[in-house]
């Protein structure tokens, strides 16, 4: 067998591998070198994909596994009665179906050995409708009580005059001749040793399996009409950016029967030009006087739900922040509130009077060479 490659060099795997690492191998070549996964390489990756599935085929079973690790390529003309391997031989077609059955929405195409394997089902029952987006923008006071909106949702729903079924009334869709009802067509192709089978949906039926020779009038033959519901939405306190409300069956309508969608309504919350939000937190900011944080003052503030007063303790510094418990955003769910972190600003005066700067002047004076409380020094003003 001059010119073939090591089986275990050719899956990447140890010569001690277990079986497990050997099908993980497996799978992930399986995959990369599908032929239908390269359409612009088709011809080398179908080399490669029956090359590591060759391998696979041997690795994977502990009797032929023996006898190559023993013999090499030429215990495997042995073991196959002297023809080497074939592809009539694979017997791991359950392996192949299931590495394609993972691909996210269905596979397209299913691969057949020598005739075998698994072939995909193409739904024609019932389908569900399409789920719906729906943003919205609400205000962080709206946020803090919650607040029900109207919301107009445009959508499809089920035709009235045909209940649905996409055929005038008084007749019944019929099932699909050139499918036989499966909504599915396929197309074989052979390459080699291999069997290929494409099944896509069928092109005189759409997939749907049946045919309408009357349709609806009034929906033309789709089941379903647009129209547009006003719907009534509830957002809790203390919905954030982004929170999700689910309302169940407000999608589109569904086919051949089927179930609405849902609708999904993403709440968008404003900035707001008092309050900073931080989850359940919030910040804000107040101004007191060089009075106030010398000597201490109770000051009013504006929270989410009203007014409160918080006491300015006397030599209060410039960014101090005091919290308020309990008096942020309530927590979806009924869980408490957050707390309100206040942040204290100095206001300093842009224009004084005569007096006003007599008096600064004169407690400037009067600190000369002394510490405040905090122990720092004065600066000495420039005469």
């Amino acid at each position: 067998m001059a010119g073939k490659r090591d089986y275990y060099e050719v899956l990447g795997v140890e010569k001690a591998a277990s079986q497990d690492d050997i099908k993980k191998a497996y799978r992930k070549l399986a995959k990369k070198f599908h032929p239908d996964m390269n359409p612009s390489n088709k011809a080398e990756a179908e080399e490669m994909f029956k090359e590591v599935s060759e391998a696979y085929e041997i690795l994977a079973d502990p009797q032929k596994r023996q006898k190559y690790d023993q013999y090499g390529h030429a215990g495997i003309n042995d073991a196959f009665g002297g023809g080497g391997f074939q592809w009539q031989d694979f017997t791991h077609q359950q392996d192949i179906s299931d590495i394609f059955g993972d691909f996210a929405g269905g596979s397209i195409f299913d691969i057949f050995f020598g005739g075998g394997g698994r072939r995909s089902h193409h739904s024609t029952g019932p389908a569900r409708g399409s789920d719906l987006r729906y943003d919205i923008q609400i205000t962080l006071r709206e946020a803090a009580k919650g607040v029900v909106k109207i919301l107009d949702i445009p959508h499809s729903a089920a035709c009235a005059e045909c209940s649905g079924t996409g055929a005038e009334k008084g007749t019944s869709p019929k099932q699909c001749p050139t499918c036989s009802g499966s909504g599915q067509v396929k197309q074989v192709q052979r390459r080699g040793y291999s069997q290929f089978i494409s099944i896509g949906a069928c092109p005189a039926c759409g997939g749907a399996g049946q045919t309408i020779d009357k349709p609806c009038k009034k929906c033309g033959g789709q089941g379903a009409v647009k129209k547009t519901s006003r719907i009534e939405v509830n957002i809790p306190a203390g919905a954030d950016m982004g929170t999700r409300l689910r309302l169940r069956g407000e999608g589109d309508a569904g086919r051949r029967g089927g179930p609405p969608g849902d609708l999904y309504v993403v709440i968008h919350v404003q900035d707001d030009p008092v309050f900073r939000r931080q989850d359940a937190h919030l910040l804000t900011e107040i101004d007191i006087d060089f009075v106030q944080a010398a000597l201490g003052d109770e000051v009013t503030l504006e929270t989410i739900d009203g007014k409160a007063s918080i006491k300015i303790p006397p030599g209060t510094q410039p960014g101090t922040v005091f919290r308020l418990r309990g008096k942020g955003m309530p927590v979806m769910g009924g869980r408490g509130n957050g707390d309100l972190h206040v942040k204290v600003n100095l206001a300093v005066p842009t224009k004084l009077n005569a007096e006003q700067k007599r008096v600064l002047r004169e407690f400037t004076e009067a600190g000369h060479g002394k510490t405040d409380a905090s122990g720092g020094r004065f600066a000495k003003r420039k005469k």
